[in-house]
């Protein structure tokens, strides 16, 4: 084994060690490698000898007080129209504690929390009547806690001294404040009801009855910025994204009129088909009073699937994090935490907060190591409604906001009539996430004034409400009288916001036939400095993607090293002995051993390499070892991390058992910067399936809709080798259906603008050009892979160092080695994947080598029209072009390959190809092992039938 340094840093856990009650519930693994980041532990001062007592002498008190605590939002006034069912809750009476005399005194210390955390200073006496009057103010009010359900202790104390402590002149805001919160109201209604007038038959999905949305997010970026959070990654849907957008995020509301006049929002010379209004976005730089940097506040573009985009903004955050440790670890500083500086907020709707299943994936990994951000705040703006759907219909939950506690997060709700009480909730919520670093919820009780859309008559369904809703003032207005009222405003200061924005959005309104979009290079700024658009001459399609061979030796060696002192699984001797010796013979790649020289040698370069999915670290196939787990104390090593002495990192995110809410994270580290390779690993390549919603709104279609690069890899395992209908296919047929690649022969020098590539490699080698190529383009496409399973260690697919040294480069197509003479050819069989070696194996038997040639497309989209043009231009004295698959005919990637294979043809003059394989079928594979095999058999003689 090489020595790499000692293994001190173990974990030096004692194999004896005895697990705590934590351990017992969530086993874990000694994980400290790249990218690891344990959740904050804190503790408050426990309870002094002297509370303890108190509270055993006082238990009738303690529990009434706790019920307070924890059944307080039952009865609390958080519904601004009131329809909530509210029972009689038996729990909040004290005479059911036996306390049935307000006038009584009772000792307080160490019950309710009215004095600094860890002060002791003795008995503190309160009669009933002003404890009960002190803790419903607190917990029956216009906001409803629910916290008591953690199972932390501290974040229980913490809660309980935040709220009981402050008095109601504390929570005072200054005229000031009160003034921008009117401003802010003011300034959305006037703004709606300019929209309706104007264009009155527009979808706008406007804030009326919801205003207070506005007001709770600049309370949170004020908090944010104050903290000393420079970032903010926002993810929401299309309720009230207009009035967000120009309200708080500086969006010129001309610019929003250009694109509402049919206009596009992107330059036209680059021929993006934009989004529609409710998917708009904006990214300003906000300066608030009291912080000592601006704050950046990025709104990421959203597909119509609700909470999608919620992953992606975690992903985002994440990858930004980190690209702020690794500057501040290069300036020598430490000690920043992820969250520190970046914040992700992500606004919900009630009825997909509770309905979407993204939202349980998301919230599942908020605390893994890998993948946490440092808490985010979420903010449920609930209109009770969700379509037509009464919450009735909508939830078997009380509250749309009950989904967050699979995680313990604690939930605020409170009543958006009172926009005080909904920044309040913000402050508590902010200083909760700033803390202990974990999610929480904002659950903002509103109402709609219109329906789904304004076109929409909600009566047809809730009459009832919306007669409520109807008959009542405006959220701005109700508030405007309030101030007025108590003398902050006068009624001239408060017509004047009006008039003035009034007046404002008229003259945006003729500016809107001047305006026009910024440069689509606007975006390759900051970290996207230096890459350039796909479509323009400077694109570098195909780069020399050939390391060194001195420096593959290296990485390959340190792939392997394994620290003093690290005992490594006995069968792993084996992994580490074989990868040695290809780097000293040169020979017997596989494609783990190819896949880790892409990694060290980008890391080398300075390159992050970043691959996610389950068990990834090791690989489905147990392939990979990329960490190795100490078999005495289970501690974890990455050995590309430990033995090569560079600036890249590798990250082994091994996730939860999701799909779409890890597909998407991965999306959003790759929007985040481009020099990192994020890699997402399906279990089985049919596992995408459950990320479709991803894959079709966002990493097909992102580049075209919003000029949105990303260099995501899919590596989705494919092949049929007996494992049934569904652990044998990618589905590589969809893939290849959501590509925009020319039907038509494209004989230009580079590929046409493809929106992403889909490539079947039949090589280590090959992968590890395609690899390299992600990172080595000056711009950036997603890419997939239909991966290998029974490739991964077959001999006869092994690469060597040559393939993948200087001067190397991937290869769209393969023409066949074993053919020398291509006049002897009768029969062209054109194909993809590991399809190949069990022709080459059939060929030999027949003795069929010189006649039958086997060509291999590698790369699928774009279609190499030139490159396949070239190879088959050497086969003119074959009789016939096939092609072959072992995929049902409906799918696999003949319904793509057939036009574009054909236009090659044409361009030979040749007859069209000919299709063999397996007829149309419902499934991929039969699970009837005797059938598989005979159709196999059929699938491989069909591509030598009639020839001897």
């Amino acid at each position: 084994m090489t020595n790499v340094r000692a293994y001190s840093y173990l974990l030096t856990a004692p194999r004896t060690r005895r697990p705590t009650l934590s351990t017992q519930l969530r086993r874990t693994y000694y994980d400290y490698s790249y990218g690891y980041r344990e959740p904050r532990k804190f503790t408050l001062p426990d309870y002094t000898p002297t509370q303890l007592k108190n509270r055993s002498v006082n238990a009738p008190l303690l529990r009434y007080v706790d019920s307070l605590r924890t059944h307080g939002h039952r009865a609390a006034r958080i519904d601004p129209l009131d329809l909530l069912q509210r029972e009689e809750v038996a729990a909040l009476n004290p005479e059911r504690y036996g306390l049935d005399d307000p006038s009584r005194t009772y000792d307080i210390n160490g019950i309710v929390w009215t004095r600094p955390v860890g002060e002791d200073a003795g008995p503190e006496h309160w009669p009933l009547e002003r404890i009960t009057r002190h803790l419903r103010e607190v917990y029956v009010g216009r906001i409803a806690y629910e916290y008591m359900h953690s199972p932390s202790k501290t974040e229980r104390l913490w809660f309980s001294h935040m709220l009981e402590r402050e008095s109601e002149e504390d929570r005072k805001l200054a005229a000031e404040q009160r003034k921008r919160i009117h401003a802010l109201l003011a300034q959305s209604e006037e703004f709606d009801r300019f929209l309706q007038l104007k264009f009155p038959n527009l979808k706008r999905y406007g804030l009326e009855g919801g205003e207070s949305m506005l007001p709770a997010l600049d309370a949170l970026f004020a908090s944010a910025a104050e903290a000393g959070v420079e970032h903010i990654i926002i993810g929401m849907p299309h309720r009230g994204r207009l009035n967000l957008l120009t309200g708080l995020l500086e969006l010129p509301p001309s610019a929003l009129f250009h694109k509402i006049k049919g206009a596009s929002e992107l330059p036209e010379e680059y021929g993006a088909a934009g989004d529609v209004i409710s998917h708009l976005t904006a990214s300003p730089v906000l300066r608030y009073p009291g912080a000592q940097k601006p704050l950046k506040v990025s709104l990421l573009p959203n597909p119509s699937h609700l909470e999608a985009v919620n992953p992606i903004a975690l992903g985002k955050t994440r990858a930004k994090q980190f690209a702020l440790l690794k500057e501040l670890e290069r300036a020598g500083e430490s000690g920043c935490l992820p969250g520190d500086r970046v914040l992700c907020v992500q606004l919900h709707g009630d009825a997909s907060f509770t309905g979407q299943g993204i939202v349980m994936e998301g919230l599942g990994l908020s605390n893994l190591p890998h993948y946490t951000v440092g808490g985010s705040v979420h903010l449920v703006v609930n209109f009770s409604i969700g379509y037509t759907t009464p919450a009735s219909s909508a939830r078997s939950s009380l509250y749309c906001s009950d989904v967050a506690k699979m995680i313990n997060a604690p939930v605020l709700h409170v009543n958006g009539d009172y926009p005080e009480d909904v920044q309040r909730a913000i402050d508590i919520a902010f200083k909760y996430r700033d803390y202990f670093r974990k999610d929480i919820v904002v659950d903002l009780i509103v109402y709609r004034r219109w329906g789904h859309n304004e076109l929409d008559e909600p009566a047809f369904t809730q009459p009832l409400m919306y007669e409520k809703i109807r008959s009542r003032r405006s959220v701005p207005a109700l508030y405007e009288e309030r101030l007025i009222d108590e003398n902050v405003l006068t009624k001239d200061a408060a017509e004047a916001v009006r008039v003035q924005h009034k007046d404002f959005l008229t003259s945006e309104l003729a500016a809107a036939a001047s305006h026009k979009p910024g440069s689509a290079l606007s975006v390759l700024q900051g970290q996207w400095k230096g890459m350039v658009w796909p479509a323009s001459r400077e694109a570098a399609w195909d780069p020399e993607t050939g390391v060194a061979r001195d420096t593959l030796q290296k990485v390959g060696r340190a792939s392997v090293a394994v620290p003093e002192g690290f005992e490594i699984h006995p069968r792993l001797q084996r992994h580490v002995k074989h990868r040695l010796q290809a780097m000293e013979t040169g020979q017997g790649l596989d494609w783990a051993t190819a896949e880790a020289l892409a990694f060290g040698s980008l890391m080398l370069e300075g390159y992050d390499v970043r691959i996610s999915g389950q068990d990834v670290g090791r690989g489905t196939f147990s392939q990979r070892h990329a960490m190795l787990v100490d078999q005495r104390t289970e501690g974890v090593v990455v050995p590309l991390n430990l033995a090569l002495e560079c600036s890249g990192r590798l990250e082994l995110a091994n996730s939860s058992l999701s799909e779409m809410g890890v597909l998407g994270f991965e999306y959003g580290v790759s929007w985040e910067k481009p020099d990192i390779l994020p890699i997402w690993e399906a279990q089985f390549g049919d596992f995408f399936n459950g990320a479709q919603v991803i894959i079709d709104t966002f990493i097909s279609s992102g580049e075209t809709k919003w000029l949105k690069q990303s260099g995501i890899v899919l590596l989705l395992p494919h092949g049929l080798d007996g494992a049934g209908p569904e652990h044998s296919s990618s589905r590589i047929e969809r893939m290849l259906q959501l590509t925009n690649d020319p039907y038509t022969f494209h004989a230009g020098a580079e590929p046409a603008n493809v929106n992403m590539t889909v490539a079947f490699p039949t090589t280590p080698a090959q992968y590890f050009h395609l690899l390299r190529r992600q990172l080595k383009r000056n711009f950036r496409k997603p890419l997939v892979v239909a991966g290998p399973k029974g490739l991964l260690r077959l001999a006869g697919a092994a690469s060597s160092l040559d393939d993948l040294a200087t001067g190397s480069r991937f290869r769209s197509v393969l023409d066949d080695p074993a053919v020398s003479d291509p006049s002897e050819v009768s029969r062209v069989v054109c194909m993809t994947g590991k399809l190949y070696y069990d022709l080459v194996k059939e060929r030999q038997k027949r003795q069929l080598d010189g006649k039958v040639a086997l060509v291999r497309i590698e790369e699928l989209s774009p279609f190499p029209f030139s490159a396949t043009l070239d190879v088959l231009s050497r086969y003119d004295s074959a009789q016939e072009i096939v092609w072959l698959q072992e995929e049902p005919r409906n799918q696999g990637a003949w319904t793509h390959v057939e036009p574009r294979l054909n236009a090659v043809l044409e361009r030979l003059g040749r007859e069209r190809a000919t299709y063999k394989g397996r007829k149309e079928d419902a499934v991929p594979a039969p699970g009837i092992a005797s059938l598989y095999n005979l159709q196999q058999k059929r699938v491989i003689d069909a591509a030598f039938d009639g020839l001897q």
